[in-house]
């Protein structure tokens, strides 16, 4: 959702930047790796240590290398599979580096509920990303939903943010709804899968309808 104009509203900045950075022959990948580091490590130390607020903006800026790698690959002229891939990797990475770290800081002060809420949060944002991923591998459709990455991150770093400067129930207000939203784009994600299976079923067989007969993907292995 937010990722759409979310892009759009930040592309006066990127584009400048990432030009800048391929003419002083940087390369796409090791901002994208630079991105992972510095935001995995500021999650897993500033967040269980209790540097919330600092947690926040740390981890939100090096997130937003992520916008530069895929303009600064264009700007290249050059799209590699490879630096997708990595992208990708790293993405997963980042995003459960803050919700690891946000579970450990939890749970050593005894807020069980956001231990919840935090482990949930993980567990959802990685099926929504592997839904996706594995629908795509299987030639179907699997992507949209409520919440992206953008959304995970603007909610849970806010959420993190504001309790850093003493906002009382922030991380379970936005955790919760960042909970229940994840929950729900996986499932809006599996049903774009069957959709998206069902039509390519009907074009190959010429039935309208797929059921028993809906050829299953191989379990992953």
């Amino acid at each position: 959702m937010i990722n759409r104009w979310g892009r759009a509203v930040m592309s006066g900045v990127v584009e400048p930047t990432s030009a800048w950075l391929v003419r002083r022959g940087v390369h796409p990948d090791a901002v994208t790796v630079l991105g992972t580091v510095g935001a995995t490590a500021s999650a897993l130390w500033l967040i269980p240590t209790g540097h919330l607020f600092a947690a926040a903006l740390a981890v939100w800026f090096f997130a937003m290398l992520d916008m530069l790698d895929g303009s600064m690959a264009r700007a290249r002229g050059v799209k590699s599979p490879f630096g997708g891939v990595l992208d990708s990797v790293c993405d997963r990475l980042a995003d459960g580096a803050v919700f690891a770290g946000v579970t450990w800081w939890a749970a050593s002060t005894g807020r069980w509920f956001v231990v919840g809420l935090a482990l949930t949060c993980l567990l959802a944002g990685q099926l929504i990303s592997y839904v996706k991923a594995r629908a795509e591998g299987a030639g179907l459709e699997g992507g949209g939903g409520i919440v992206e990455r953008p959304e995970r991150l603007i909610l849970g770093l806010t959420g993190i943010g504001l309790t850093g400067l003493g906002v009382p129930y922030a991380v379970e207000v936005l955790l919760t709804v960042l909970a229940l939203g994840s929950v729900v784009t996986v499932g809006q994600r599996v049903r774009a899968v069957w959709i998206s299976a069902r039509e390519q079923y009907g074009a190959a067989t010429g039935h309208t309808e797929a059921r028993a007969e809906l050829p299953t993907a191989e379990p992953d292995r």
